[in-house]
């Protein structure tokens, strides 16, 4: 397996243990009634999320920003993989990007301004140079 696709398969457990770490305190605060339900907003008297705590909230999107970036990471780390261009380079961006979605969390959840978008800037960027590298 090449570095990059240990850091992807990191980052995907990463998203497991985020999917948990929102869905425990949005059970507690919401009951199984509502989670355990269809979800239809009209039954529910509105989105979910705007009836949980700001810092449940906040880890709701912290988990849906990591899906959203996951995406373009995946891409990245089977390109870089596919086409045989792994080097410390590409080793390092992934290892970074993977680093940034690890500090991302706390920062989303506790409202770090500006340092979120610097973190999350950080994952994307380092996305990014993994895809030109695989390019050039």
């Amino acid at each position: 397996m090449t570095p990059e696709l240990t850091a992807l398969t990191l980052a995907a457990l990463l998203q497991v243990f985020q999917i948990a770490l929102m869905a425990v305190p949005a059970n507690l605060e919401l009951g199984q009634g509502k989670t355990l339900s269809p979800r239809d907003r009209d039954r529910l008297g509105g989105d979910l999320q705007d009836q949980v705590s700001r810092r449940t909230a906040r880890l709701y999107r912290a988990m849906n920003n990591h899906f959203e970036g996951l995406i373009l990471f995946t891409v990245a780390c089977v390109t870089v993989t596919l086409t045989d261009s792994s080097a410390p380079f590409t080793t390092a961006c992934a290892y970074a990007y993977l680093a940034a979605r690890l500090a991302y969390i706390p920062a989303y959840a506790f409202g770090w301004v500006p340092w979120r978008s610097f973190i999350w800037a950080v994952g994307y960027l380092a996305t990014a140079l993994m895809l030109i590298a695989a390019l050039l």
